[in-house]
């Protein structure tokens, strides 16, 4: 399970799927970036992460949920349609929501208590979204199941997301640079939608690291 593999797999599978990908997700995440727009107006950019939390929450679990389901229906070489993914998100959105807001606060803890607790507890619950969507366990369960299935392959896990990560923190920060605040909002929504979007490649790589290692105790999605 080499992560130069699992970094190659995933953007083959980003690579070939983008257009569905893009059908399905981007509308939300333009229309998650147009809120933080809103908010950022009327509350001001100093205003409390709060209220940025609360708003992740509403759209956050519907596409990455939608993303999850697809991923795993086109693993299985079956072209689902984008309604039938959004209604099956919709209906797992209030347990997802659930399990974001924990898996939150849980970061947030740990990044109190300087950043490797926080990363510690980041990668621990990597695959407790695909639990819960896949496997239909609660929040609770898949916060237990995932730190029981990434145990051992802190690094690998760690590695890969940060493989990510950097790249597009390196992104979001030259863009900060280019187009400081205040921004055409315009270019502000598209800057953010395009942010967000690139970040659910994140995703496909932990869905991959998630394949593989249930593949390897053999126990595949129910």
């Amino acid at each position: 399970m080499n992560p130069l593999s699992v970094l190659r797999d995933s953007l083959y599978f980003f690579r070939r799927n983008i257009l569905a990908i893009v059908r399905l997700c981007l509308p939300l995440v333009v229309l998650e970036a147009f809120c933080k727009g809103l908010l950022d107006h009327a509350a001001g950019p100093e205003h409390s992460p709060v209220y940025d939390i609360v708003l992740g929450l509403l759209f956050y679990p519907l596409y990455t949920a939608a993303l999850i389901l697809f991923m795993d229906v086109r693993s299985n070489g079956v072209q689902p349609l984008t309604r039938n993914l959004l209604a099956a998100a919709m209906r797992l959105w209030p347990m997802f929501a659930l399990l974001t807001g924990t898996s939150t606060v849980l970061i947030i803890l740990g990044m109190s208590m300087f950043v490797l607790p926080g990363l510690w507890i980041m990668v621990k619950l990597a695959f407790s979204e695909y639990l819960l969507v896949l496997r239909n366990l609660t929040p609770l369960e898949a916060i237990r199941e995932s730190f029981a299935m990434t145990r051992g392959h802190f690094w690998r896990i760690l590695t890969c997301v940060l493989a990510v990560l950097a790249p597009l923190w390196l992104l979001n920060g030259v863009s900060d640079q280019l187009y400081p605040d205040p921004r055409n909002p315009l270019l502000g929504l598209a800057i953010d939608s395009v942010n967000s979007f690139l970040q659910l490649f994140t995703s496909v790589v932990l869905y991959r690291l998630f394949m593989l290692l249930s593949d390897a105790k053999g126990d595949g999605p129910r």
